[in-house]
């Protein structure tokens, strides 16, 4: 007997209010976010900017999906931190000419509390580039995205 088809697809709504040129104030369920410019941009440094932000998403990401992984390869461990350094071509989002691909490398370092093998850790590695949406995201537009795994 076949029954309905499970949902696979959410459409999610997101809603924001502009106060100035630079500052959005996000808001989604029942939680909100605010992005802003630091000063020197005509802002007033009250949260991080567009791209801060998108690289958090990656860092926040890494941290569940991770986590979600570890938990799906029965392997025991703790994502203490994840750090981030990245190349980033400005030049586009400072309106000086149009950049192709905005974010070239991403260099995550994520922090592990663990006994697992190398063995077991690299396959909750590989299940973390299946799995992220938004790793898989920055990787299709072709920026490389490489994570250190660093048992501490």
């Amino acid at each position: 007997m076949n029954g309905p088809k499970p949902k696979t697809m959410n459409t999610v709504t997101m809603g924001a209010t502009c106060p100035s040129h630079a500052r959005t104030d996000l808001a989604t369920r029942d939680v909100e976010l605010v992005t802003d410019e630091p000063i020197a941009r005509g802002g007033t440094n009250l949260g991080f900017t567009p791209t801060e932000t998108f690289i958090g998403s990656l860092i926040a990401c890494t941290n569940v999906i991770g986590n979600r992984c570890a938990e799906k390869n029965n392997v025991e461990l703790e994502i203490v931190s994840i750090d981030a350094s990245y190349d980033f071509h400005f030049l586009g989002a400072q309106m000086k000419e149009e950049v192709g691909l905005p974010f070239s490398e991403i260099r995550l370092t994520i922090n592990v509390k663990s006994d697992a093998s190398a063995k077991q850790i690299a396959k909750v590695s590989e299940d973390l580039g299946k799995y992220c949406p938004v790793a898989k995201m920055f990787r299709q537009t072709g920026c490389n995205v490489v994570e250190d795994w660093v048992v501490i």
